[in-house]
C-alpha cells in the first residue's frame, strides 16, 4: 500500500505544503487526493513567492486583472491571485471536506506577515480574507505571537477557522491550545469550528545542532538531530492531556473537534539525515504533518509506518533534560526561531510585491521583465 495512504490508518492527515496554479488547473492536486490521501494545502508568504514571482503562470492574470483595474495596486493585485488559487484548491478539496463533516480538506491562507505583532489588524484582516474566499473549507493562518494569541481566540469564537503557525516550543503551544479553548467557549456553533496547531520542526534541529557542534563532546554528539522530535513529542503528549481526557468532554457533548497538532517543516534540511525522518517519527492519531512536494514523494517512495509518535516519551524527556545540562536553553532558541520565521515570511512577502509592481510596469509597457532564475 501508498506508505502515504497507511498514516491515514495511523489517523494522521496528509497535507500538501506547496500550491501554484498549474497543479490546481493540470489535474495534479486532485490526483494527489485520490492517489495519496492528501486532504489539506497549506500556502504562505515563500510558497506563493516561487509560484508567482519565479514563474510566468499567472503573467494572463496579471493582464486579465490590469485591464479591469488600470492602475493595478499590487496588493489588490496579489490579493486577487492569491485567492483565486485558494479557491481552486478548496473546491478540490471540498469532496474530502464534505465526507469528513467538516473535520479536513481544508486550504490555508496566511495574513500579511507585517501583522504579526498586530492583533487588531490580524482579525482585521483575517475577516476580509474569510468573506473574500468564501469557502467553509478555509482556514486562516495567525502567528502564535504573544501578541496575536487574542486575536487567535477572538477569531475562533466568531466561527472564523484558524490555522495557528509559527510555533516552535510548549510555551507556545500552551498559549494556543488556552487560546483555541476559550474561542470555543465563545463560539455559537462550535461543531462547525477547525483549528490546527501548526508546530514546526526541522529548524528547531536546524538551530540547535548548530549550537551542539560548537560544544562538541560525546554528550553533544549523541543528541544531533535529536531535539526536534523530542520536542515535539512532549508537546503532543502535553496535547493528549488538553484534549483527550475529561477536561474536553464537555466541548466534544456540544459537537466540538479537538484541535490538531499540525507537524510543519517537516523537509530535512541536514543531508546526513534520512530524508523522511519528521514524517515517519512523528506519526500518530490525530495529527496532520504538512508536507513539501520533494518530501511527499520521497515518502510515497521509501517512507516507513507507524505510531512513532506514542513512543518513548520519557526518552524524548530526557533528551531534553540532557541538553539543557549542556547549558542549551531550548526556550531561547524556540523564540529566535519564531522571530527568524516571522522574517523569513515577510522577506519573500515583500519581494513578491516588488516582482509583481515590476511584471505590472512589463506588461504595460510591453517590455518582458526578467524572471528570476528558477
Amino acid at each position: 500500500m501508498n506508505p502515504l495512504r497507511q498514516l491515514q490508518a495511523q489517523g494522521q492527515a496528509v497535507w500538501l505544503d506547496y500550491i501554484r496554479r498549474d497543479i490546481l488547473l493540470d489535474g495534479s492536486l486532485r490526483r494527489m487526493v485520490e492517489e495519496d490521501g492528501v486532504s489539506g494545502v497549506t500556502s504562505n508568504p515563500a510558497i506563493f513567492q516561487k509560484a508567482i514571482g519565479e514563474s510566468d503562470l499567472y503573467d494572463r492574470a496579471i493582464q486579465d486583472y490590469l485591464k479591469s483595474d488600470p492602475p493595478g495596486q499590487v496588493e489588490r493585485l496579489y490579493e486577487a491571485l492569491v485567492v483565486e488559487d485558494i479557491r481552486l484548491a478548496a473546491d478540490i478539496l471540498m469532496p474530502v471536506f464534505e465526507a469528513t463533516g467538516g473535520r479536513d480538506g481544508f486550504v490555508s491562507l496566511e495574513v500579511s506577515p507585517h501583522l504579526a505583532r498586530d492583533a487588531d489588524g490580524s482579525v482585521a484582516e483575517a475577516r476580509h480574507l474569510w468573506e473574500l474566499v468564501d469557502r467553509p473549507n478555509l482556514m486562516i493562518k495567525v502567528p502564535a505571537t504573544t501578541e496575536c494569541i487574542p486575536a487567535i481566540e477572538q477569531l475562533l469564537g466568531e466561527g472564523i477557522n484558524v490555522n495557528v503557525t509559527l510555533m516552535f516550543s510548549m510555551a507556545h503551544y500552551e498559549a494556543v491550545a488556552h487560546a483555541y479553548l476559550r474561542g470555543l467557549e465563545r463560539c455559537q456553533s462550535p461543531e462547525r469550528l477547525a483549528s490546527v496547531a501548526s508546530f514546526f520542526v526541522s529548524r528547531v534541529d536546524t538551530k540547535v545542532d548548530g549550537w551542539l557542534e560548537e560544544l562538541g563532546g560525546e554528550v553533544a554528539a549523541g543528541l544531533l538531530g535529536t531535539i526536534a522530535i523530542a520536542n515535539s513529542k512532549l508537546t503532543y503528549a502535553r496535547y493528549q492531556e488538553l484534549f483527550e481526557g475529561a477536561a474536553f468532554q464537555a466541548m466534544r457533548d456540544r459537537g466540538a473537534a479537538v484541535q490538531r497538532v499540525l507537524w510543519a517543516s517537516t523537509s530535512t534540511k541536514n543531508p546526513a539525515y534520512r530524508d523522511v525522518i519528521y514524517v515517519e517519527e512523528l506519526t500518530g492519531p490525530d495529527t496532520v504533518n504538512t508536507i513539501p512536494p520533494q518530501t511527499l514523494e520521497a515518502f510515497r517512495d521509501h517512507g516507513k509506518v507507524g505510531p512513532t509518535l506514542l513512543d518513548d516519551w520519557s526518552g524524548a524527556r530526557a533528551q531534553i533534560a540532557e541538553l539543557a545540562s549542556l547549558g542549551i536553553d531550548l526556550d531561547a532558541a524556540t523564540e529566535e526561531l519564531q522571530q527568524e520565521g516571522l522574517e523569513k515570511f515577510a522577506a519573500p512577502f515583500d519581494s513578491l510585491l516588488e516582482t509583481l509592481r515590476s511584471k505590472c510596469d512589463s506588461l504595460r509597457s510591453g517590455v518582458p521583465v526578467d524572471l528570476p532564475v528558477q
